[in-house]
C-alpha cells in the first residue's frame, strides 16, 4: 500500500498525511510519500518526495506505484497557472498510472454552474477529473463548502475574544454546511484506503447552521456571550488583505458577494460523508476543542 500526498506541509495535506501514517502504522510494506519542494523537509512516518506541480517528470516519480494520490489545487495563483498545474498532474498520471486520486475541491462546486461556489477553478477541476477517469483512474471528489478555519483569521477571532462579536460576510440566517480541514482529511484517508470509495462526497455539518448558531458555538467554547454580525464582503476583504494579499482578498470578497443571495450553502445528506463514507463532520464546538483554540 503506497499513497502520495500533495501539499504535505499545507493546511489540507498535512492532516491527510498524518491520518494516513496513523492508519497504516504497523502495516507491512506500507509507504506514505509526502510531496514537498523543500529537499530538506522531513516527515515523521513518511518519505519525502521532492516535486513541483510544474514538473511532469517529478510528479510521475511521486505517483509511480501509488495506490492512491491526494491532490488539491493551490489556493493562490491565477486560473491559467492552476490549469497548467492540473494539466501536468494529468500528464504525470498517464505515465505513472496510480490506482486512485482523491481530489479536494477546497470549496469549489464542480458540475453545477448555477452554484455561487462554482468559481473560476471549477472548469479546471472538472477537466482534471474527467481526464483521469478517461484514463481508467478512479477518482473520488471531495467537496467541502466553507472552511471553519476561515474563522481563525486574526481579524475574525479577535472580534470574538475582544468584543464578543463574530463578524463575517454572511447573512445571520444563511445556513452553511461548515467543515474543517480535519474533516477533509478524515474523508480523504477513508476514500484512499477503502475498497469501492464513491465518486463524489460532500463534506460539512448536517444540518447546516446559521451565523447565529455559529456564534452560539463560539460562546459555549469561550464561556462568554458571542453574537453574530454580518459585514459586507468588501469590508471583510479589505480587513484580510494585509494578511493574505490584495489579489487573494479580492477573490474572497467576490466569493462572499456571490453568496449574498444564496438560499443556503449546504447539500443533500445522502451525498454527505456520513452517508457515503461513515465519516461525520465535526460540530463547531468539537472542532474548536480538537484544535485547542483559546
Amino acid at each position: 500500500m503506497t499513497y502520495t500526498v500533495h501539499g504535505a506541509t499545507g493546511a489540507q495535506g498535512s492532516p491527510v498525511l498524518a491520518g494516513l501514517v496513523a492508519a497504516l502504522a504497523g502495516s507491512t510494506g506500507a509507504e506514505v510519500r509526502a510531496i514537498t519542494r523543500n529537499p530538506d523537509q522531513t516527515f515523521e512516518g513518511a518519505n519525502t518526495v521532492v516535486a513541483d506541480n510544474a514538473s511532469v517528470d517529478a510528479l510521475a516519480d511521486a505517483y509511480r506505484g501509488a495506490d492512491g494520490v491526494f491532490f488539491h489545487l493551490p489556493l493562490a495563483g491565477d486560473t491559467e497557472t492552476l490549469a497548467g498545474y492540473a494539466h501536468n498532474v494529468l500528464a504525470a498520471a498517464r505515465v505513472a498510472r496510480p490506482s486512485r486520486f482523491v481530489i479536494s475541491t477546497s470549496g469549489t462546486v464542480i458540475g453545477d454552474t448555477t452554484s455561487p461556489l462554482a468559481g473560476p477553478n471549477a472548469s479546471v477541476l472538472s477537466e482534471l477529473v474527467d481526464g483521469l477517469r478517461a484514463e481508467g483512474i478512479a477518482v473520488t471528489v471531495l467537496t467541502p463548502r466553507l472552511f471553519l478555519e476561515n474563522l481563525l483569521l486574526p481579524t475574525v477571532l479577535s472580534g470574538v475574544k475582544d468584543d464578543g462579536v463574530l463578524r463575517y460576510p454572511l447573512r445571520a440566517d444563511l445556513a452553511v454546511a461548515w467543515s474543517s480541514h480535519l474533516d477533509v482529511a478524515d474523508a480523504a484517508v477513508a476514500a484512499l484506503t477503502l475498497d469501492g470509495a464513491p465518486d463524489a462526497v460532500d463534506i460539512g455539518q448536517i444540518p447546516a447552521i446559521t451565523g447565529t448558531e455559529l456564534a452560539e458555538a463560539f460562546a459555549q467554547h469561550f464561556s462568554r456571550a458571542v453574537t453574530f454580525e454580518a459585514v459586507t464582503p468588501d469590508a471583510f476583504g479589505a480587513s484580510i488583505a494585509p494578511i493574505i494579499g490584495a489579489g487573494a482578498a479580492a477573490g474572497v470578497s467576490q466569493l462572499y458577494t456571490g453568496l449574498e443571495s444564496a438560499d443556503n450553502v449546504a447539500f443533500d445528506s445522502a451525498t454527505g460523508s456520513a452517508a457515503t463514507l461513515g465519516i461525520t463532520a465535526r460540530s463547531t464546538r468539537a472542532w474548536l476543542a480538537d484544535l485547542g483554540v483559546n
